[in-house]
């Protein structure tokens, strides 16, 4: 400041031209140091008298006061913190109502989700439990009646079955009996789609593999074209009955619509790969999503010859995905069907199965 106003000046001389910051000690301000952020220029005027005024200095570096700084940084880092655990705690019951929505299942004890946190987050938990308990009662409601119906079906049809053996037309006789077979069949498959994949059956290692030839060893002996390549041995986590059904729905269409299953077993990635090719006329691009729907039948006519619910796939689709697999297809070009079925593994840890989405029907014509 002083150059630049001898250089403003040049007549100034240095006798009467001083310039010095306040806290110099030129007020006297002590340990205080209440002036330090001011300088202070004084003048001499031609008269002899001295001419003072006083200038403010904030804001140069040499009077940052680092201390004031480290203390609101820190002060700052402390608020985060604070914060980040405040957001931790009240976001945790959400994050306990999410993993109990994602392994909700039918065929497990329900456990109460924990009702704390903020109170959105309380409202939220108790309404989910709420929802829980009448899922719950309103399946097993469900279950009951179509119990309860089933058997009340199943005494007329075993009284005609008895009846028609009294027939003498022995023709007569086996279209009733046919006609009761199909009338069961349909009432179990209706049964087996109510479930959902449900079963009470335990869960236990099981060999894929030699489940997929028992079912081929099966059709052999019903004279049907079926073959058999790949893994002999197929570890998987799950339960007997229910995979063999979906296997038998997706092998029974494949050789009722492409006369022919070719099946192999290979692994990927952790994953068992289970694919079952037919020669039949495949599926309309159209028609790939729709056949999952339950009572869907892309041949309308229900006759005896391909006759069924039209619950095949879905049954297939919902026990693949209970076990945390997937279905997908696509039409071969030389003709016919593919279908892929994925499971995990044994010692691969199984996905959730609502991470498990189907993405195609796994036969020619969507029924059993």
């Amino acid at each position: 400041m002083e150059a630049r106003l001898k250089e403003l000046a040049p007549d100034l001389a240095a006798e009467s031209f001083r310039v010095g910051f306040a806290d110099d000690g030129a007020l006297g301000a002590g340990d205080a140091n209440a002036y330090r952020h001011m300088m202070l220029v004084s003048i001499r005027l031609d008269d002899g008298s001295w001419m003072n005024f006083a200038s403010s200095t904030l804001g140069t570096s040499q009077h940052i006061d680092w201390s004031v700084v480290a203390v609101t940084i820190c002060f700052g880092v402390g608020i985060v913190v604070v914060a980040l655990l405040l957001l931790r705690w009240a976001t945790r019951p959400l994050r306990d109502l999410a993993v109990a929505a994602e392994r909700f299942s039918l065929d497990q004890t329900p456990q109460p989700l924990a009702e704390s946190g903020p109170v959105e987050v309380r409202r939220a938990a108790r309404a989910f439990n709420t929802m829980r308990e009448r899922i719950q009662r309103l399946v097993a409601e469900r279950m009951q009646a179509m119990a309860a119906v089933s058997h009340d079906l199943r005494t007329p049809i075993t009284r005609l079955r008895l009846r028609s053996e009294l027939l003498d037309d022995d023709a007569t006789r086996q279209l009733i009996d046919a006609d009761l077979g199909e009338m069961e069949e349909m009432i179990n498959s209706t049964l087996e789609y109510l479930r959902g994949g449900v079963s009470s059956e335990p869960i236990r290692p099981i060999d894929i593999a030699s489940v997929v030839e028992t079912i081929l060893d099966d059709h052999l002996d019903q004279g049907h074209r079926v073959s058999l390549s790949g893994l002999t041995s197929a570890p998987v986590l799950g339960r007997v009955l229910s995979l063999k059904r979906a296997v038998s729905n997706i092998v029974n269409n494949a050789v009722k619509y492409g006369e022919t299953a070719i099946v192999s077993i290979a692994e990927t990635n952790g994953h068992l790969n289970i694919i079952v090719e037919d020669e039949g006329p495949g599926i309309p691009l159209a028609d790939l999503e729709r056949v999952f729907h339950p009572f869907v039948r892309l041949e309308e006519s229900r006759g005896r010859e391909t006759g069924g619910s039209g619950l095949g796939l879905t049954i297939a689709k919902a026990i693949i995905a209970s076990h945390g697999g997937q279905i997908s297809l696509i039409n071969r070009s030389a003709g016919g069907l593919r279908v892929l079925l994925t499971l995990p593994r044994l010692d691969t840890p199984a996905a959730s199965p609502t991470d498990a989405v189907p993405t195609a029907v796994p036969t020619s014509l969507p029924s059993e």
